[in-house]
């Protein structure tokens, strides 16, 4: 179920959100202007903020440029964000986008599009998630890469000079085959010490591979997730007299 932050200073639109919203299958919370939109962030760690732009003592603007740029909420830096705003200039729109909205709306509004509109954030909000997972899980297979032809290097060195060594030394020269067996047993204990380093390397990367495959979902998935998602909104749409297309 994804949760929705609605943050208006008007009473009567957040009714109505919370209303519509939560008949629907999601999960709603709500704030009156932009400093309880911080709190309730904070609070709830919603999917999705659908923030009027013009709001009694922060805009939406402000909300907007603290959750993306301000240090202390770098955890909800990647919050889709929905505007409204009641100004229909290109200008604005702009500024709103260069902040990190994903979508911006016109009061007044058509629940309809309000509603599919949040579905799309929703949609392209989680595919670009399982893109993030996908590049960790590569840089995780390009580290263990690196680890392996470091160690294949590590190990090559120490065996030629035990090759080379060996092919120079009398036998009947104990001296010199102290010096052979004391070299071997040095590399022995250095190729062993490297061993357990990777072996422990391995052993990590392997399980935060398997955290983050844990959360991965197939293309296929996400959108038979998704239609499943659509025909649960259609069929409570109905029961409330509504329609979704």
């Amino acid at each position: 179920m994804s949760k929705i932050l609605i943050v208006d200073d008007e009473q009567i639109n957040l009714d109505f959100f919370e209303v519509m919203l939560t008949k629907l299958g999601f999960e709603v919370a709500r704030a009156s202007d932009g400093e309880e939109a911080l709190l309730a962030v904070e609070e709830h760690d919603p999917d999705l903020i659908v923030l009027d732009n013009i709001m009694p003592k922060l805009s939406g603007w402000e909300v907007t440029r603290i959750l993306k740029q301000d240090e202390r909420y770098a955890d909800y830096a990647g919050t889709p964000i929905i505007m409204f705003s009641a100004m229909d200039d290109v200008k604005d729109k702009i500024e709103g986008f260069e902040l990190g909205v994903e979508d911006y709306i016109t009061k007044p509004f058509n629940f309809s599009e309000v509603l599919a509109r949040i579905k799309a954030v929703l949609r392209n909000h989680e595919l670009s998630q399982q893109v993030v997972q996908r590049e960790r899980r590569i840089a995780l297979i390009e580290s263990l890469n690196s680890s392996l032809v470091y160690f294949t290097r590590h190990l090559k060195d120490p065996m030629l000079h035990i090759r080379e060594s060996a092919t120079s030394i009398d036998p009947q020269d104990a001296t010199a085959v102290g010096r052979f067996v004391e070299l071997v047993q040095q590399e022995v204990t250095q190729t062993l010490a490297t061993l357990e380093g990777l072996e422990d390397e391995i052993l990590d990367l392997t399980r935060r591979g398997d955290e983050i495959r844990e959360g991965e979902v197939t293309l296929d998935d996400l959108e038979e997730k998704y239609e499943q998602h659509l025909q649960n909104l259609k069929a409570n749409a109905d029961a409330i007299g509504g329609s979704v297309e």
